[in-house]
């Protein structure tokens, strides 16, 4: 898609509205993962070092248009000035008469962060009162937010249609990571989904079938698929009820030349813990009393074929329990292959979901990766196929 970057924003003295996400992982008050304000900087720097005067904007968790001072943005204000190595101003609102001074009190090149979008109930409504309060403090906007495009909401969306409106760095290098996975890739594309159930990946599978070269279906959901063609798994967790939709997916790929790559070994235990004792079965060989918690090395061996003769791969979703040792391992040597593959320019990897950074960063291949993206849900849903109201926005 086309959309404008802060390359054609005249910055210097401009009121810049900067739609950040500073929703990040905070425990007893403290930050435990400051990935996402570090990747926020280079748009806020570049502005202010061009004269803007950067307007910060952000929700921070579900307070539900209601003030809880427990999911303030105000710990925000420290993390984000050590990060840019700049002061940060703070205001305790984010519209209104207090947020409108501490805007009109800024400099050129000055930063503000502006309280938590989600005090007020008009934020997730999208409401147009809302979108013109925010719209009041910017001569223009600046969505930095791919994770948070998926939403609707008065800082957003709604704010975009109002001023003039550009995609920040990390917003940019987000669309053109997508674009270069599904929207006009290197071919073949391989595509890895894994996770625990089918029934939350159906629209991602539907999409993928039309788009990629090779599906590698993982993770228990792969239970899913081969107990749908006929295969004992045993105390495996599948889900029964997504057998017939298992095979019409199968078919589905097949009418589009799309390979789907199913495991064919399993590594089996008795009950999920840590360092259980294993083995590693045939698909035909899950024991009645056993469970599948990650494929074999066989079935790693296979997907590495894959990734070997591709040019672009997209990963979404662990192929095993990875969180508990010794089901890591699938996940861990493929990870450890594409990186490799990344490493020497044969393969452009890209990645996202929750559960996939947690799994790469385990690997200790995170920054060996062409592009990890942070967004959960917006990243799931452009993999779906769906418009996000926040990049449409920007168009």
């Amino acid at each position: 898609m086309a959309f404008k970057t802060i390359d054609a924003l005249p910055a210097k003295g401009q009121r810049v509205l900067l739609r950040a996400d500073l929703n990040v992982p905070v425990k007893d008050g403290r930050i435990t993962d400051r990935t996402r304000i570090e990747r926020l900087c280079p748009t806020i720097a570049e502005l202010a070092q061009k004269g803007a005067r950067v307007v910060v904007l952000s929700h921070f968790d579900r307070p539900k248009g209601k003030r809880v001072p427990e999911m303030s943005l105000k710990p925000m204000q420290e993390a984000l000035a050590a990060a840019l190595a700049r002061p940060v101003a703070w205001c305790d609102d984010c519209v209104g008469a207090e947020a409108e001074a501490a805007v009109a009190a800024l400099a050129d090149g000055g930063v503000l962060l502006l309280e938590n979008t989600r005090f007020h109930a008009g934020e997730e409504k999208n409401d147009p009162a809302m979108a013109a309060a925010l719209a009041k403090l910017g001569d223009a906007f600046v969505n930095d937010a791919f994770s948070a495009a998926h939403r609707a909401h008065a800082s957003t969306e709604g704010v975009a249609r109002l001023l003039p409106a550009y995609a920040g760095r990390l917003m940019e290098a987000e669309l053109k990571a997508l674009d270069a996975a599904l929207g006009n890739p290197a071919r073949p594309v391989v595509a890895i989904v894994g996770g625990a159930k089918v029934s939350t990946k159906l629209e991602l599978l539907g999409n993928l079938c039309s788009k990629v070269d090779v599906l590698v279906i993982g993770g228990a959901m792969a239970n899913t698929f081969l107990a749908a063609q006929g295969h004992g798994m045993g105390k495996s967790l599948q889900e029964a009820e997504m057998h017939e939709t298992a095979r019409q997916i199968m078919d589905q790929a097949k009418a589009a030349n799309c390979e789907i790559l199913l495991p064919v070994d399993l590594v089996v235990a008795e009950e999920f813990r840590a360092n259980p004792p294993t083995r590693t079965v045939g698909v035909d060989g899950v024991p009645a009393a056993m469970m599948a918690l990650d494929v074999g090395p066989q079935s790693v061996s296979a997907l590495e074929a894959r990734l070997r003769a591709a040019s672009t791969l997209v990963w979404n979703g662990p192929l095993g329990a990875f969180e508990t040792a010794p089901f890591d391992a699938a996940t861990v040597a493929a990870a450890q292959s594409v990186a490799a593959l990344t490493q020497s320019g044969a393969l452009k990897s890209i990645a996202g979901g929750g559960d996939t950074v947690a799994a790469l960063r385990h690997a200790g291949v995170l920054e060996r990766m062409s592009y990890v993206s942070t967004a959960g849900g917006a990243f799931l849903e452009w993999l779906e196929g769906k418009e996000l109201p926040g990049v449409a926005a920007l168009g």
